[in-house]
């Protein structure tokens, strides 16, 4: 058998991975909601969601329907438009193309 050659490790870190769509609308709609002192519990009660959807929509791993976020962006106080504005300002922030679908 011939010999292990090790894998080289690049000389510089990779570049930080851009956020996904449904992570930027998960963390603006968490932090929307710690901002008006909310909980997880109330807000998924009032936009007609489980609190655990509610949840993994916030970190991201949920693709929300367009009614789904209407119904959370609502019981926070925004109108969808207004979540999206946020969503996609927060997005250009990012260096290198925007990627708006898993």
């Amino acid at each position: 058998m011939g010999e292990l050659i090790p894998f080289p490790r690049p000389e510089t870190e990779p570049a930080e991975r851009e956020p996904l769509w449904r992570e930027a609308v998960g963390r603006e709609l968490r932090e929307e909601r710690h901002d008006v002192g909310r909980t997880l519990a109330d807000v998924a009660e009032e936009a007609g969601v489980s609190t655990q959807y509610l949840s993994e929509v916030e970190r991201g791993r949920k693709e929300p329907s367009s009614e789904v976020l209407q119904a959370v962006a609502g019981a926070l106080g925004l109108r969808l438009v207004d979540l999206t504005t946020r969503v996609a300002r927060r997005l250009t922030e990012v260096r290198g193309p925007v990627c708006l679908a898993a």
